[in-house]
């Protein structure tokens, strides 16, 4: 006799790192915000496009920090031609591949918006995924300062919608131009030295001065235990941009004061004074366009990690306190970002073509959402029509039908469980009723309702308002024929109480 041969092993059942699930309310909070911020792009002129998950993996350029190797910062495979392929890092490097396959094409400036997940290979932390949605608009044919000026004031009408009114997200503003500026006047001329110094910069609100001063000279061992290697700058330069940073801090009360601090600095070059003359237009054009100064802010500290940047940049940060599940402080920082690329689409062309854009990081804005308590996620589930048995089908299933062609979400419970397993099912659902046609109501020709939202109300404190007791009856018999009105009546009173 033989041993039995053994069992296959069971897989797991877990995510990888830094890919979320995702359920009812918070996808369907994210769906909310992709929405709205996109009739805010609508409305201001932007078409919407679609490119495929996959580009090609030199289309997509390496712009990433550390992207050495295909598959560095990036989730890449290689195609059966055995070219390199890669899923999308953002929504900029595939419409730039776009433009220039289908520049003459395109009207021009051509501006469109797009949204849909992207891929990051990179460590994920606190609200950073390694994949998640982008909700993008961008104009690609315009060195305007007016073309950066109105996706500045675009994004801010786009956090508003996305439910951050103003004094609850600010914008802030710079150039990567006034370190270029710095760069040369302090002999640093390696482009890879000036990008890893710059990456350094950007991390300055989350690693203050000496955490950036680490990675602006050999390096730096984070918490986790990981090196990152540093820029090596020549100790003068690290100290000039030191005093450069510092001057974020000097109290500027308006765009155009931040403006004279930072010129007052001294040391920019011709980049950095053609940085200045920029954000002057910019200021210029926000203010035609009456966009507050505590909404958008010029801030010297903002550079944006990625390499393809050349002149100004922006990015949202959240000013809401947020905690995570167990009440401890947690800082998400930017929630959306993005700047001017003047070179990105020159890449297919070899012709300089200049494009400016802001994207949303709309997981990250949801999640940020959430920590600070003002998470858009509630949700009405339908309403769920209990079956008590087999032979009165056909009274469930008109029932449902009915709600639904009337405009209200309804289900017929379709477990088999037993009406106390239906009822708690119905509250798990966030139902607002839930339908119980027994033997003795269709016989009558009647139809009785509970009221799952009153008894909700009851539990969370709201049991001694008694007019509002009087008005919400628990349950209710009702002729079958006023079903839908019975029903649209307890969702809304619930939608105003």
């Amino acid at each position: 006799m033989t041993d039995a041969a053994p069992l296959p092993a069971r897989p797991e059942a877990r995510s990888p790192r830094g890919f979320a699930d995702r359920r009812g309310p918070g996808l369907i909070a994210e769906r909310r915000i992709v929405q709205r911020v996109s009739e805010v792009y609508e409305r201001w002129g932007f078409e919407p496009l679609d490119t495929g998950a996959f580009e090609y993996a030199d289309a997509l350029g390496k712009f990433l920090p550390d992207a050495d190797r295909p598959n560095e910062g990036v989730f890449a495979l290689q195609d059966d031609d055995d070219q390199w392929m890669a899923l999308r890092y953002d929504l900029t490097a595939p419409l730039a591949r776009f433009a220039a396959q289908n520049w003459e094409t395109l009207p021009k400036p051509f501006r469109r918006y797009a949204f849909g997940p992207v891929w990051r290979n990179e460590k994920p932390g606190p609200g950073r995924f390694r994949e998640f949605t982008q909700c993008d608009a961008d104009t690609v044919g315009s060195d305007r300062p007016e073309a950066d000026a109105e996706i500045i004031a675009m994004a801010c009408e786009g956090l508003q919608a996305a439910g951050l009114p103003p004094g609850q997200a600010a914008v802030r503003v710079s150039n990567r131009k006034l370190f270029d500026g710095l760069f040369e006047a302090g002999g640093v001329t390696d482009p890879a030295q000036r990008l890893t110094a710059l990456r350094a910069i950007d991390k300055f609100d989350r690693l203050g001065w000496s955490g950036v001063a680490a990675l602006l000279g050999e390096g730096r061992l984070d918490e986790s235990g990981d090196y990152t290697r540093g820029a090596n700058l020549p100790l003068g330069v690290a100290t000039t941009i030191e005093a450069f940073l510092g001057s974020a801090g000097d109290g500027a009360q308006t765009r155009a004061g931040t403006l004279d601090v930072i010129a007052r600095c001294g040391g920019l070059g011709l980049a950095g004074e053609a940085a200045l003359e920029e954000l002057a237009g910019i200021d210029r054009a926000l203010g035609a366009m009456r966009v507050s100064q505590d909404s958008v802010r010029f801030d010297p500290t903002i550079v944006r990690g990625l390499e393809y940047y050349t002149g100004a940049v922006f990015e949202a940060e959240l000013l809401l306190e947020t905690t995570d599940d167990r009440g401890r402080p947690v800082r998400f920082g930017s929630i959306g970002g993005g700047g001017r690329y003047d070179d990105l689409v020159a890449r297919f062309t070899g012709e300089s073509t200049p494009a400016t854009g802001f994207s949303f990081g709309v997981s990250r804005l949801a999640s940020a959402l959430r920590a600070a308590g003002r998470a858009d996620g509630a949700t009405r589930g339908p309403v769920v029509v209990i079956v008590f048995g087999q032979d009165d089908m056909q009274a469930y299933l008109d029932a449902v039908s009915e709600l639904r062609n009337a405009g209200i979400a309804a289900e017929l419970y379709l477990g088999r469980a037993g009406m106390k397993a239906q009822m708690k099912y119905a509250d798990r659902r966030g139902s607002p009723a839930v339908v119980m046609l027994g033997g003795d109501e269709i016989a009558a020709g009647q139809v009785t309702i509970k009221d799952l939202d009153a008894g909700r109300q009851l539990a969370a404190g709201v049991a001694d308002n008694d007019v509002w007791k009087a008005e919400r009856p628990g349950q209710i018999t009702v002729a079958r024929n006023a079903l839908v009105a019975a029903i649209r009546s307890i969702i809304d009173v619930s939608s105003i109480t």
